[in-house]
């Protein structure tokens, strides 16, 4: 089932309305879980950072061992064409991805020049006004790229994430703080994560052990240039009952509040209304 509403779907070259199968059973993607995939957002007829996130997918390939087929601008072109069909007021949720068909060496390596590759367009709105979530901790943690492919946006990674996700959610959270392989904070189980402690905001470092996400570095820029302090440091649990104001940077939402880190509760700050500010002031100057 289909996440969003107002589904569009490239395919074979051609644009289809509606949500077509595009992956066969026999697929190596199917079967052994060769998939990538990234995703844009669509929003009052801007789409912030698209030709990243295009450039992004093919690097999340490659990682897998899949070949890409299609150049990143080609790419945002298509995008371009496929969002013609909606209203400038849409919220649109843009997934370009790519899956290998054929297994080469014993037939898990997966085939050089043989991959599948689609976008879809889902219509899925932004967070209302003053939404906000909570973390709490998970017994999962990230793995590290001797484990698993965290340096590319794949679907095999995803099960893992679920996993923290819904611990949390029997918890009665919204969301879970993960550890990395270390005991230290990597991030959550669906964004990446800013903490503010006296005005300055520290977030975890790339470590290895979790992508460092597109939406994340273009806070990071805007905060700098806006003369605002921000620090990527080792971060522990401690850090975050301590912090004033805590926040979630990711595709979907931008920017997301936390009210809560399981017995910590944070107010909505003035460091988190400014890093929203800043990332639509800039989305809309530049695009």
């Amino acid at each position: 089932m289909a996440t969003g509403i107002n589904i569009r779907t490239y395919f074979n070259g051609l644009w289809h309305d509606g949500d077509p199968a595009v992956i066969r059973a026999a697929d190596h993607g199917a079967w052994l879980g060769t998939t990538v995939f990234d995703g844009a957002r669509y929003v009052d007829g801007i789409a912030p950072d698209i030709a990243k996130h295009c450039s992004r997918v093919n690097a999340s390939a490659n990682a897998l061992m899949i070949t890409p087929t299609v150049d990143p601008q080609d790419m945002v072109e298509i995008i371009w064409e496929g969002l013609k069909a909606y209203p400038k007021e849409a919220a649109i949720y843009i997934r370009p991805m790519y899956w290998a068909l054929e297994g080469g060496d014993l037939g898990i390596v997966p085939k050089e020049g043989a991959t599948g590759f689609a976008i879809s367009l889902e219509e899925i709105p932004m967070p209302p006004q003053g939404f906000s979530t909570t973390l709490c901790r998970t017994r999962f943690r990230r793995p590290v790229l001797e484990d698993a492919v965290v340096n590319a946006k794949a679907g095999c990674l995803y099960p893992n994430n679920a996993r923290m996700l819904k611990e949390a959610r029997n918890k009665g959270f919204g969301n879970a703080l993960v550890a990395d392989a270390l005991g230290n904070v990597a991030e959550t189980a669906t964004a990446n994560v800013f903490a503010v402690k006296d005005g300055e905001v520290f977030t975890p470092i790339p470590n290895g052990t979790f992508l460092a996400g597109i939406t994340r570095a273009r806070h990071i820029e805007n905060m700098r240039r806006a003369g605002m302090p921000v620090h990527e440091t080792v971060m522990t649990f401690d850090d975050f009952h301590v912090a004033d104001e805590v926040f979630l940077s990711g595709n979907l939402m931008k920017v997301t509040p936390i009210s809560a880190f399981e017995d910590t509760k944070y107010s909505l700050g003035p460091v988190t209304e400014r890093v929203r500010e800043l990332y639509w002031d800039w989305a809309h100057s530049a695009n």
